[in-house]
């Protein structure tokens, strides 16, 4: 295991030259802390703080290309890393944050041996298991179901049905499979431009994203992180959610922050039309949604840009663009699980079962990588002009945590105490405590105008004038 863990500026050079960003820009970071912070043999810390520094440098720089003035940023590694456990620490009027995992998911032994774990934390997805494997909802009588499974055979049953479960692989395991091998392949943060279009520059505005309109299409953590982040730097942020689609309220609290939410189901007409009206007037699409899945409605990259010539799509998968596992459902701790992350933590804790990251380091790194592309994206878009494509997907961000190398004796770190990044604030259920964002940027600090609100509370529109 290696022992040299990747500089965090070194990491967020790297983001911001693949990027195309001008190298000036990066003497502006003030970057505090080093890992380990958290109890991981990863460098996590450096993961958190490395891609909130890249999102915001990038609301500075684009700024600065608007008329405002150059400005430092900083980032405090602890600071990061508890806003990567952000959705742990939200509270309403001082009641604890809700179980966020379903009873029966987490990680089993099968008949060979092997390790695989479940993902249910939505009905369906729970209700399709259990009916693969025979047994009812009870996590014993799961565990006594898979004795008859080898972990491959679940996991490629669970795949074929649309449902979420992954074997254990080591890292060795993994960079064999054809969809290991097809992850590293693509960049951390792919920024394609699919369309022409004019140049289309930004109004002078008193933050950087003064003015951009987004539309942000995603559910559980990584797509809602990107939306809170363009928030957190002055976007109007507008969340669609389908009413006939499960969601995760004890999430919301805390990534609905300077977001306006409203219901649309797409597979009817009038609300198909409405969301193809509100793209007449986007700057930026963000969607989670299966791959493929919103090309059935009429809503792909290429549909998009038809609708808004120039606008700047975002989309968020699980496992990359390229690969046979290209269109598999996942979320961070299977993605984790599948690409031998679990295994090699456990190895460096010297345990046998999986051991998860101590955050949702995918999720979260994947929301502000993809607040970076949107970005960057919107800065080509203002000079040369073009709609544009922005992916980025959980398996390449677990590669690019894997490639920051590894800490000595991580495991054995404290995660600090939280008390010091939280803010109290409103929102429609009342007092939110919860993590501040971690960038500070002088001249535009990053802040959520709009309380956090529940699914639907807004009607499907703009407000009234841009700003």
């Amino acid at each position: 295991m290696a022992h040299d863990p990747t500089r965090p500026l070194e990491a967020i050079a790297a983001l911001w030259t693949d990027a195309g960003l001008p190298a000036q820009a990066l003497e502006q970071l003030r970057l505090t802390g080093a890992d380990p912070v958290l109890p991981s043999s990863f460098a996590v810390g450096t993961a958190a703080q490395a891609s909130i520094a890249a999102s915001a440098l990038a609301a500075a720089e684009l700024h600065h290309l608007r008329g405002g003035p150059r400005q430092t940023v900083g980032v405090d590694m602890a600071h990061a890393a508890i806003e990567f456990l952000s959705e742990r620490y939200a509270a309403i009027e001082g009641k604890p944050p809700e179980e966020l995992w379903d009873p029966i998911a987490g990680a089993y032994r099968c008949g060979d041996g092997r390790w695989v774990r479940l993902h249910t934390n939505f009905p369906h997805h729970r209700d399709g298991l259990l009916r693969i494997m025979g047994c009812a909802n009870d996590k014993a009588a799961v565990a006594a179901a898979l004795k008859a499974w080898t972990a491959f055979d679940l996991e490629d049953a669970a795949a074929a049905a649309g449902l979420c479960a992954t074997a254990m692989r080591s890292f060795a395991e993994w960079d064999v499979h054809p969809q290991g091998q097809a992850v590293p392949t693509l960049p951390v943060v792919s920024i394609t431009r699919i369309g022409d279009a004019p140049p289309r520059g930004l109004p002078p505005g008193p933050r950087p994203l003064s003015g951009v309109r987004v539309l942000d299409l995603t559910r559980v953590i990584a797509g809602p992180v990107c939306g809170r982040t363009l928030a957190a730097h002055g976007a109007e942020v507008l969340a669609i959610a389908s009413p006939n689609l499960p969601n995760l309220p004890a999430l919301l609290v805390d990534t609905n922050r300077g977001k306006r939410s409203a219901f649309l189901d797409l597979r009817e007409t009038a609300d198909n039309g409405r969301l193809r009206a509100l793209l007449a007037e986007a700057d930026v699409f963000v969607q989670g949604y299966r791959p493929g899945g919103l090309a059935e409605l009429g809503f792909s990259p290429a549909d998009v840009a038809r609708i808004r010539p120039g606008i700047v799509t975002v989309s968020l998968s699980a496992y990359g663009a390229a690969g046979p596992w290209s269109g598999r459902r996942g979320f961070d701790s299977l993605t984790q699980t599948a690409s031998g992350m679990n295994q090699a933590e456990a190895e460096a804790a010297g345990i046998a079962s999986p051991k998860p990251l101590p955050c949702q380091a995918l999720d979260h790194g994947s929301g502000y990588l993809l607040a970076f592309g949107a970005m960057t994206a919107l800065m080509r878009r203002m000079r040369e002009g073009g709609s544009w494509h922005v992916q980025v997907s959980l398996a390449r961000t677990g590669r690019w945590i894997r490639d920051l190398g590894r800490v000595a004796d991580g495991l054995a770190a404290t995660a600090p105490d939280a008390e010091p990044f939280l803010e109290t604030t409103q929102s429609d259920g009342g007092r939110l405590r919860a993590v501040r964002h971690s960038a500070v940027l002088p001249a535009t600090p990053a802040r959520w105008d709009r309380p956090s609100c529940r699914l639907g509370a807004h009607p499907a529109a703009w407000e009234a004038d841009r700003l």
